[in-house]
């Protein structure tokens, strides 16, 4: 098979693995057969001592990774098949404990859009690289899921509230905002990206480190304040009211942006951050699979990935349609 037709192509260029995500119509997003050969490429370079590092990119130009393949796991969702969502997932968040555990430096490449199971892929690892062109999210609250891949663990650690505030409202970090945040290690112009590639390729992870450019103050450390005081809230109500108090225009947008998304899904990652804060990554992943189980037959998921991914009407119908009417009893089940 050509390489322009493999989803995942995966060498060995000088002293590194490359693995590129190759599926640009799709922005890069992971199906099963990527995970799969992602995970097999992961284990080949870390086993070959003739691979210094890995370098993790994205093809097209557009996308590093937009996530995962939501529509399939919709479609398995309303057909039932339990054994189609358990596999994906469970490969998934497999692959993410791997690149934690990578006893290599792991490189992600993050030029362009980067969410969900993007971020899964490379949050993990020990360089996070993104240019001007990189804009970062965790999305899921929209399509009724819930922050996965392991951010139930990175989430709580970064500063303050900022966690709690990108998992509720799936706020989009561009380029250096996701320095600021803590999501990523270093900021590197993109048109550096070809002299740090070829210093990588020499098996040099230290270029990372001399070409990254220094990140100044920006909207993440000028709304601190606000966010983690807000953010800190004992429930999404709480939240809420604390953003209708503030009285700021970007209190406004952030209240308005929650108040889209699926109010069962809100309460379910408010209370995932919560118990992630004090889990170690093994045991959140582990959470995380559990919590699959439950979200993918609760009809709010099949709704979100339709009116965000299927029909892109961006009307959904929640149910329940109010936070107030979400049940705590109901929330806790979901964790089993």
């Amino acid at each position: 098979m050509d390489s322009s037709e493999q989803s995942v192509v995966a060498r060995i260029e000088g002293r590194a693995g490359t693995i590129l995500m190759n599926r640009p119509r799709a922005l890069n997003a992971l199906d099963q057969p990527m995970i799969d050969a992602m995970a097999e490429a992961a284990a080949r370079f870390r086993d070959d001592p003739a691979v210094s590092l890995v370098v993790l990119e994205g093809a097209g130009g557009r996308a590093f990774c937009a996530g995962g393949d939501v529509r399939a796991i919709r479609d398995a969702a309303v057909a039932g098949d339990a054994t189609t969502i358990e596999r994906f997932f469970t490969s998934e968040y497999g692959l993410n404990r791997a690149i934690a555990e990578y006893a290599k430096p792991w490189v992600s490449l993050i030029d362009g859009v980067c969410m969900g199971g993007g971020i899964g892929v490379s949050v993990h690892g020990s360089h996070r690289v993104v240019t001007e062109s990189a804009l970062l999210a965790m999305p899921e609250t929209a399509i009724a899921l819930f922050p996965d891949v392991g951010t139930s663990y990175v989430l709580p650690r970064l500063p303050g509230g900022v966690g709690m505030w990108l998992a509720l409202t799936g706020a989009r970090l561009r380029g250096a905002e996701a320095v600021e945040a803590g999501m990523v290690t270093h900021f590197v112009p993109k048109g550096r990206l070809p002299e740090l590639r070829a210093a990588l390729l020499d098996g040099d992870a230290g270029a990372v480190d001399r070409l990254a450019a220094p990140v100044p103050p920006g909207p993440v450390t000028a709304n601190r304040d606000a966010i983690d005081r807000i953010f800190a809230g004992v429930t999404v109500p709480a939240i809420l009211g604390a953003l209708d108090a503030e009285g700021t225009e970007w209190a406004a947008a952030q209240a308005a942006t929650i108040r889209r998304m699926s109010p069962t899904s809100l309460a379910v990652t408010h209370e995932l951050l919560r118990r992630g804060a004090t889990m170690d990554l093994p045991a959140c992943l582990e959470m995380e699979r559990g919590l699959t189980r439950a979200v993918t037959r609760h009809p709010d998921f099949a709704e979100g990935v339709r009116a965000v991914v299927v029909d892109k009407d961006n009307a959904p119908r929640w149910s329940p349609a109010r936070l107030e009417e979400v049940s705590e009893r109901d929330v806790a089940a979901m964790f089993g």
